[in-house]
């Protein structure tokens, strides 16, 4: 197999295990809570809550950023060392490729405005914490006409992303 399969194939095993383990904690516990043998400790609790809302209005600054034009708002819910891909598949061969966007290309667009050309109702943001476990979490985004999928790390005390796996939606017909 060639190095691209692989990767595809790796991100697609990665992408399971993600919502694998999201249905698994759904069946146990509502997302973003922490529980103990004797019930939810109250500092847990409070930490979750806590966790969630930092994890969630990252995601904002992250999708509200890009629609805004607002470059500190993206550069802020990104690690500078972020990667968002996507697995992109060529229509006549078949064989997929794997596309990727840097940090960098992130704040550039933004700053560039081109979520601004999104008109304005038309802007869907809708966040879903799938998973949080100590400094990790994972959140997807249904925006537009696209899916991120989020990796988020607690990173010197602040929640930032660090991987996002996007896929487009079908045209409308």
């Amino acid at each position: 197999m060639k190095r691209h399969q692989w990767l595809s194939i790796a991100l697609a095993i990665s992408l399971l295990s993600v919502w694998c383990l999201a249905g698994a904690k759904a069946l146990w516990q509502s997302p973003g809570s922490v529980s103990t043998p004797a019930g939810p400790d109250k500092s847990a609790r409070d930490s979750a809550g806590t966790d969630s809302a930092a994890i969630r209005q990252a995601a904002l600054d992250y999708i509200e950023g890009y629609y805004e034009g607002d470059a500190e708002r993206m550069e802020r819910a990104v690690h500078p060392e972020l990667a968002k891909r996507i697995v992109r598949t060529d229509a006549k061969s078949g064989r997929s490729r794997l596309d990727q966007m840097s940090a960098l290309t992130l704040v550039q667009g933004t700053r560039a405005g081109y979520g601004k050309n999104i008109q304005k109702e038309m802007r869907q943001k809708d966040v879903t914490i799938l998973d949080i476990f100590e400094n990790a979490a994972s959140v997807k985004i249904v925006a537009t006409d696209w899916v991120d999928y989020l990796h988020l790390a607690k990173f010197n005390g602040r929640w930032v992303i660090v991987n996002v796996l996007w896929e487009l939606k079908p045209d409308k017909k």
